[in-house]
C-alpha cells in the first residue's frame, strides 16, 4: 500500500544483493488471486483520499490494538499461500521478510501449520504495533523501537528485537543534491524556510491547502510532496510563494536542504527525515495507524504533534531555528538507527530451525 513498504523491500535487496546474498522483493497484493490485491489497494486508496470514516472504522475493527477477539487477515492472506510457498520452493529461499502486515499474516499461518519450508522474520515498519502485525506463527519480530518490540513479544510469545529504521545510507550522509534543492528554495521563496508537507505517494491530507496558506502568511515556504496526485500538484503550483512536486527522485537531497517536515502518517518520509537530521512535526495524520504512529512518534520523543494552527507555529518557530530544542529533537531521531536490519535477519535465518512438512 503507498510506496513505503516497496522502499523498504528495495533497500534490504539492495543491502542483500550488496553482500553477495540471492534476494528478490515480491508484492503480496501480486499473490492474491482473482485480482484481490488490486482491488484492496484501490479501496484503500479511495476510502483514504474521499471517506477516511470508512478507514478508520475498518482500522478500529480489524487493527486497532487491544484484547478482545476480533477478525483479521489471516483468511485473506491465506488466497496467497499456494503461490508464496511456490515461489519460496522454486527460489530455495533461506528466509522470508514480511514487511507489510498482510504478509505477516501470511508467513505466520503457513509457518503455524509446517507449511513454509523457510524461517519468516517480520519487519515491523510502523511506529504504533497494530495487532495485524503479530502473527504468534513467526519465527521473529524486528521493530523500530523497544517500546514496539515489548509489544510484539508480549502478543506473540515470540522473540522480538530492536533494528531501528531501514533508510537508503544516502539519507544519512550529506547529500550532494542537497545544494540544488536549496537554490531551488532561494528564488521561490527567498528568506522563507523551507518545510516540507509529505502527501505520501497518493497524494493524501486532510485540509492540505489551509495549511499551505497558513505557512505562506506566516513566513515559511511550503514545499508540498504531491506523490502520484498530478491534479494536486497541479493545483497548488498556481499559487505563488508554493513548491509543489510530484514524484521526487532526490529525496535526499531534498530533506537535507529543507528546515522542517510537517508528516501525517509516520511512515517512510518521517523515518527518511529523521535520518536526515530534519525535525518532524506531525500534523492532521490520516486516520487508524497515521494517527496512531504519529502520537507514538511524538510520545517517544522524536517528533513534536501539533494539535492545532498555534501549535504547528510554535513548534516550526523553534525547530527550524537553529538552537538547544532543534539539536535535541534531530539527535533523538538519529539515536533510532541503532542496527542494521540485514544483519539481524541474516542471523535469525541462520538459528531457526527450518520447518518440515
Amino acid at each position: 500500500m503507498g510506496a513505503g513498504h516497496d522502499t523498504v523491500a528495495a533497500e534490504l535487496v539492495r543491502r542483500a544483493r550488496e553482500r553477495g546474498h540471492d534476494a528478490q522483493a515480491v508484492d503480496v497484493l501480486a499473490l492474491l488471486p482473482y485480482g484481490l490485491g488490486g482491488a484492496l489497494r484501490r479501496f484503500y486508496r479511495g476510502s483514504v483520499r474521499h471517506a477516511p470514516w470508512a478507514y478508520a472504522a475498518l482500522y478500529r475493527l480489524f487493527l486497532r490494538p487491544g484484547a478482545g477477539r476480533r477478525p483479521d487477515g489471516t483468511p485473506l492472506a491465506r488466497l496467497a499461500g499456494d503461490r508464496l510457498r511456490e515461489l519460496a520452493d522454486r527460489t530455495g529461499a533461506d528466509v522470508v521478510v514480511p514487511v507489510f502486515h498482510l504478509a505477516a499474516q501470511l508467513t505466520g499461518h503457513l509457518r503455524a501449520r509446517g507449511l513454509l519450508a523457510a524461517p519468516s522474520v517480520v519487519l515491523v515498519v510502523d511506529f504504533a504495533v497494530h495487532r495485524q502485525w503479530l502473527h504468534p506463527g513467526n519465527d521473529h519480530l524486528l521493530c523500530l523501537t523497544e517500546d514496539a518490540a515489548r509489544t510484539a513479544r508480549s502478543a506473540t510469545g515470540r522473540p522480538a528485537d530492536v533494528c531501528g529504521p531501514v533508510v537508503a545510507p544516502a539519507f544519512r550522509e550529506e547529500a550532494p543534491g542537497a545544494g540544488t534543492w536549496r537554490r531551488l528554495f532561494d528564488r521561490q521563496g527567498p528568506g522563507r524556510p523551507p518545510v516540507v508537507l509529505s502527501a505520501g505517494a497518493w497524494g493524501v491530507g486532510s485540509h492540505l491547502e489551509g495549511t499551505v496558506g497558513l505557512l505562506r502568511e506566516e513566513g515559511f515556504l511550503p514545499v508540498v510532496l504531491c506523490g502520484g496526485n498530478e491534479r494536486l500538484r497541479r493545483h497548488l503550483s498556481e499559487t505563488p510563494g508554493v513548491v509543489a512536486l510530484g514524484w521526487v527522485s532526490d529525496m535526499p537531497g531534498l530533506l537535507h536542504a529543507a528546515r522542517a517536515l510537517i508528516d501525517n502518517a509516520a511512515g517512510q518520509t518521517a523515518v527518511q527525515a529523521l535520518a536526515a537530521g530534519l525535525p518532524v512535526v506531525g500534523y492532521r495524520p490520516i486516520p487508524g495507524h497515521g494517527a496512531d504512529g504519529v502520537r507514538r512518534m511524538a510520545t517517544l520523543g522524536v517528533s513534536d504533534l501539533a494539535g492545532d494552527e498555534g501549535a504547528l507555529l510554535r513548534s516550526l518557530r523553534v525547530l527550524t531555528a537553529h538552537g538547544p530544542a532543534q539539536r535535541a529533537r534531530v539527535e533523538a531521531g538519529r539515536a533510532l538507527f541503532t542496527d542494521d536490519a540485514l544483519d539481524r535477519v541474516t542471523a535469525c535465518a541462520e538459528t531457526t530451525t527450518p520447518a518440515r512438512r
